[in-house]
């Protein structure tokens, strides 16, 4: 029987040749892109379409008709393919319809090349659009997948094809029109063109590619990071940068295109040949290097017999395996937030159905005489049940493949990534370099509460944090007391500035805390008792106002060095270190001109290494009014306890996050910090 999916969920595909089925009711025109593990397209040559029908991998009709036939051999795609997505147009020119929410739901089928009809997908939603995405075949793992995708565009063809990085989208959306109206012997196909290279990624973080759908377009979209922006809440941050989660209604932005990407675009066994070792050189170089051996092929099922690939810690694009993993663990989290979206998407489906056959079995007043009533009931809430279940039955299937992934992934994380608990700290040593991420907590959903997320950022922080000392909505267990709530809060500070002084080299990275009243004393102890402050504490308004006053001359001095071009010239008493400002107890022990230096640092520090980490209860700072609302706004919010003030820029899901913290009764912390101590008198 055939997954009959719904817009957002994925299927995994048993063939690799495959034929595609579409039925509009009215003439429109198809074709395939073929993206890069980032979904973008980098030439026409990636196009199969009506003037250039036939690609490696893939051919697609010449004409509009109303029905078509699309050939996909996944073995045949080039290596540096790892999507094909499958797109419809209405033509232009013509007397027919110009949007799609005006002719019948098209209807596209996956079928292998015995006649098994392996998924299908009604197009249903549409409305003022023009052109449509109607399924995404991807690579997962080794394995492929097809995806309802649903994504329409109401600027037509040529909004789809910028959308997915080509440059020349509108001639190509003409030529495309033109080729689809003219006669089959007017429009020779061109000879094939080889798939170019994706050039090599920068080694800046990644950023959004194209435009993210909205709830609306899909109800699994998700941006890469990258990554749309969400109105703030009154108590949230700004919306933070591609891989940095956001505060209150603010999104979480992962390193990928909206489409599956890195995590799903493994490199691993090549098309046709799924379940094979993982081939870990980069696809995008343009020199050939030596790559870190494969790991043993999987023992399990392969893909081609429609099981997932057993999971490998790697299995992502990526120059180094810290970048891999890096990609990986971004890739669950998106694969977390669409499978999520697709089950929440069936079931309200569902739950919309039962009320209106309940309708309609009540507007008959005759039928409410006799059985006939409860008849129809009984059957609206038996298919009901049968549609939801269906959803849970593909979501438990989803997460069981994420679950399975995240046991792999999770002992093989570097210091960065890892939890406190991680065997890897125990055999921690001082690094030679900084790490390109670091992890600040977890993040899981209701619907997948045992399988947990690391929340990670790139490094250096382009944004300060902002760990909210103050009560809220936590996860349902009972919140302490205020002062309780207060120190917690304090101690997750002070585990984020260790795994921050951990993760960079000696002396690369300093630690200054402000403690105007001393509340933090007793949860600063490990920072004051191991010797790692670049300087006691500052307590009292004239300590605190002098240790602002020193980062805003370094800050100003930097700047300055920097756009002279004389960075060499700093004064020696300038420390050229990474710093991180945490701050306690805000706003108390700051008067305006502390306040107004404190929001240069924020805005400022970033960029010139000086970074704030601010610990303060929101409630505290009422008197100031509005003056700190920008302050707020431009820092990541986390909390000490449980919280699901974090949401996607996809479908707005709100994501538990959880700080980050050393295990109870672990002397991880100690240890570590230990070790820092050691390495940092080595150095001098």
């Amino acid at each position: 029987m055939a997954a009959e999916l719904v817009r957002g969920q994925n299927h995994p595909l048993s063939q690799i040749r495959l034929e595609i089925r579409v039925c509009a009711g009215v003439p429109v025109l198809t074709g395939a892109t073929l993206g890069d593990e980032h979904g973008t397209v980098h030439g026409c040559q990636w196009v199969a379409h009506p003037g250039a029908p036939a690609q490696p991998g893939v051919e697609v009709p010449r004409q509009a008709a109303a029905e078509h036939r699309l050939a996909v051999d996944l073995a045949a795609l080039p290596e540096a393919v790892h999507r094909l997505d499958v797109f419809l147009a209405l033509p232009a020119g013509t007397a027919g319809p110009d949007r799609f929410g005006a002719v019948p739901a098209p209807h596209a089928t996956v079928n292998g090349l015995d006649g098994t009809e392996l998924a299908c997908y009604t197009l249903t939603g549409l409305d003022a659009e023009s052109a449509v995405i109607a399924l995404e075949l991807y690579r997962r793992q080794g394995a492929w997948k097809v995806r309802a995708m649903g994504q329409g565009y109401a600027d037509g063809l040529p909004a789809l094809l910028a959308d997915q990085g080509l440059r020349d989208a509108d001639d190509l959306a003409t030529a495309i029109h033109e080729a689809a109206h003219a006669p089959p012997h007017a429009t020779p196909a061109p000879p094939n063109e080889p798939v170019p290279r994706a050039t090599p990624p920068s080694s800046a973080r990644p950023a959004p590619g194209g435009k993210t759908p909205s709830a609306a377009q899909t109800a699994q979209a998700a941006s890469e990071p990258p990554a749309p922006s969400v109105s703030p809440a009154p108590s949230s941050s700004a919306a933070p940068s591609v891989s940095q989660a956001a505060s209150a209604s603010e999104p979480v932005e992962p390193a990928r295109r909206y489409a599956p990407q890195s995590g799903e675009d493994a490199g691993g066994a090549g098309p046709g040949h799924p379940g094979g070792p993982v081939d870990y050189t980069h696809p995008r170089r343009a020199h050939s290097i030596p790559s870190p051996p494969a790991p043993p092929p999987p023992s399990g099922p392969s893909a081609g017999d429609g099981q997932a690939a057993r999971p490998v810690a790697g299995d992502a694009v990526g120059w180094s395996m810290e970048e891999r993993l890096y990609n990986q663990v971004w890739g669950m989290f998106e694969d977390l937030a669409r499978t999520t979206a697709a089950y929440r998407s069936a079931v309200d489906y569902a739950d919309s159905r039962l009320e209106k056959e309940l309708d309609q079995a009540l507007a008959d007043p005759r039928a409410r005489l006799g059985g006939a009533s409860d008849a129809a009931r009984e059957a609206a809430l038996a298919r009901r049940a049968q549609l939801a279940g269906r959803a849970r039955a593909a979501l438990d299937r989803d997460l069981a493949q994420l679950t399975a992934e995240a046991e792999v992934v999770e002992p093989a994380l570097p210091p960065a990534y890892a939890c406190w608990g991680a065997p890897v700290w125990h055999a921690y040593r001082a690094p030679a370099e900084p790490p390109m991420a670091l992890r600040l907590g977890d993040l899981h959903l209701p619907e997948s509460a045992p399988l947990r997320i690391p929340l990670l950022v790139r490094l250096p922080l382009e944004r300060g944090l902002w760990i909210d000392s103050g009560p809220g909505a936590g996860a349902g267990d009972p919140v302490p007391d205020l002062a309780e709530l207060r120190h917690l809060a304090v101690e997750a500070a002070v585990a984020l500035a260790v795994r921050l002084l951990a993760v960079h080299p000696p002396e690369a990275f300093s630690v200054q805390v402000v403690d105007p009243a001393g509340a933090g004393a007793r949860a600063l102890l490990p920072l004051t008792q191991a010797g790692v402050l670049a300087a006691p504490p500052a307590t009292g308004a004239a300590e605190v106002s002098r240790m602002l006053e020193r980062l805003t001359r370094r800050v100003d001095l930097v700047q300055m060095a920097v756009r002279g071009g004389a960075a060499e010239a700093l004064p020696a008493d300038v420390d050229t270190a990474q710093q991180l400002l945490i701050v306690n107890d805000f706003p108390h022990g700051f008067d305006e001109r502390s306040v107004t230096r404190l929001r240069y640092l924020a805005d400022e520090g970033p960029a010139v290494g000086v970074h704030l980490l601010l610990v303060a209860d929101r409630e505290d700072a009422a008197a100031y009014g509005p003056l700190l609302d920008p302050l707020w706004r431009s820092l990541l919010r986390l909390t000490p306890l449980p919280d699901d003030h974090l949401a996607d820029p996809w479908v707005g899901h709100s994501w538990t996050y959880e700080p980050s913290l050393a295990p109870a009764g672990s002397h991880v912390l100690q240890q570590v910090l230990a070790e820092v101590t050691k390495a940092r008198t080595k150095q001098w």
